[in-house]
């Protein structure tokens, strides 16, 4: 490689052999250079700006910052954090997006905070006003108190030289020297040094612990406590936080968005025991309890199964789909595989047959809810009605108590009207749910269980 510099608009050129040539002076940069030229022996030149300060190493911030617990940091200290270290090229509200999915968050941390500026500043305002009814308040105790006390001794030096002088203008005038307008002037002056003694007697009291000026600035002082606290719980209620550990399944909101109350903006799954939830059909509750062991098989992972037992069953029945919320809980570890609103197929064992006479479901024609059902059934080539006695069931298949014999043919959704002659074809039972098929003896079901998948 051939390289070299051009001075001013010369044409001026000299070359250099290089064996690699390295664009940009950055730490990556020079790191890489060096280590080429020290460690492999080879010529190595560096093509940089005009100053080596230009390079956006600088900028460069690895690392992962997060908030994982409360007091003394905070959501607040790491924005500041943040932003100060983005050296004003950060996008504050993207900055302020504080989770996003997946995240493992602890109780209490902050998800997702509204705009909140207006509320900052009225809670500001309201510190501000809290500490001056307490300056206040404090005034009143210490610099007013004693202006009043000193007011109070003033007015009764003043009452006391006026009480003095009205005496002596009162000998004068009864000796002749004085004319009595003069005595009207002292009674007068008497009067109105004894009215300002009152007067400051009254603010002296006012200021007192008991006073009416201390009992209203520790009005305002509580008036503007509670405004601080007002102003606090609306704030508080800007940030979104978790209410215990979790991790963030998806963020329904993003920076700038405007959101409604009421509207979803973070969906979590608690820290917890596992739990698998499955709708079930009501014709099955019966035959559902609290502790039976179930298996579940997650869709994407069907040769994975996992052992479960029922943990609860809602009282209620979803009147839209006839179906009732059953629970259930791992008996062991939860498989590596298993996420959240993760599709399951589960099957409840109700009961155990070493040895069951099934049908499957669809040849019912007429099924009642004490346990007896009719199927049709060929007789010497004909077609009659019999009743039987059930037993345990699932989605696709029924046991039969009472009233069929191994061997004996049954139709599967037939047409045919009773006393009907009919030629029949034997075919393999279908004991899934949804399937077709004909008499099963000990192959129809050596283990029954119930089907049940969401």
């Amino acid at each position: 490689m051939r390289i070299g510099p051009v001075t001013g608009q010369t044409a001026t050129m000299t070359s250099t052999e290089l064996d690699l040539l390295v664009l940009g002076s950055g730490v990556a940069g020079l790191s890489a250079a060096v280590r080429a030229a020290e460690t492999h022996k080879m010529r190595v030149g560096v093509l940089t700006k005009g100053e080596l300060p230009q390079a956006t190493t600088r900028w460069a911030q690895g690392g992962v910052a997060a908030v994982l617990h409360g007091d003394p940091d905070s959501t607040d200290l790491h924005l500041a954090d943040t932003l100060a270290a983005g050296a004003g090229l950060c996008d504050a509200e993207a900055v302020r997006v504080l989770v996003d999915e997946g995240t493992l968050v602890k109780s209490g941390l902050v998800l997702v905070e509204l705009e909140n500026g207006e509320l900052r500043a009225a809670l500001a305002q309201a510190r501000a006003t809290r500490d001056q009814a307490r300056a206040r308040l404090t005034g009143l105790r210490s610099t007013g108190r004693g202006g009043a006390q000193a007011g109070v001794a003033q007015a009764q030096a003043a009452v006391v030289a006026a009480q003095a002088e009205l005496t002596r203008t009162k000998e004068l005038v009864a000796q002749g020297f004085l004319s009595p307008s003069r005595l009207d002037e002292s009674r007068r002056a008497s009067a109105v040094a004894a009215a300002q003694l009152a007067g400051a007697q009254a603010q002296d009291q006012a200021v007192g612990e008991a006073g009416s000026e201390i009992a209203q600035a520790q009005a305002q002082l509580n008036l503007a406590e509670s405004s601080i606290v007002a102003a606090q719980a609306r704030l508080a209620q800007t940030q979104l936080r978790a209410p215990g550990d979790a991790q963030v399944l998806s963020r329904l909101v993003e920076p700038g968005q405007i959101v409604q109350p009421g509207r979803a903006l973070v969906t979590l799954a608690l820290a917890g025991p596992t739990l698998l939830s499955a709708q079930v059909d009501e014709r099955f509750l019966d035959q559902l309890a609290i502790g039976q062991p179930a298996a579940a098989m997650a869709d994407a992972y069907p040769g994975r199964r996992f052992a479960a037992r029922i943990s609860s069953i809602s009282p209620a029945v979803d009147p839209q789909r006839g179906s009732i919320e059953v629970k259930f809980s791992l008996t062991g570890a939860a498989p590596d595989f298993l996420r959240e609103d993760m599709t399951l197929s589960l099957e409840v064992e109700t009961g155990r047959r070493p040895r069951a006479l099934v049908v499957p479901v669809t040849a019912l024609v007429r099924s009642a809810s004490d346990g007896i059902a009719s199927v049709l059934m060929v007789q010497s080539g004909f077609v009659e009605e019999r009743r039987v006695r059930l037993g345990l069931r699932t989605l696709g298949a029924v046991e039969v108590l009472q009233g069929l014999a191994e061997g004996d043919q049954v139709l599967v959704k037939s047409a045919a009207s009773v006393g009907a002659r009919v030629r029949t074809r034997l075919v393999e039972p279908d004991l899934q749910p949804g399937g077709s098929g004909g008499a099963g003896g000990e192959s129809g079901a050596a283990q029954l269980t119930n089907m049940m998948g969401r």
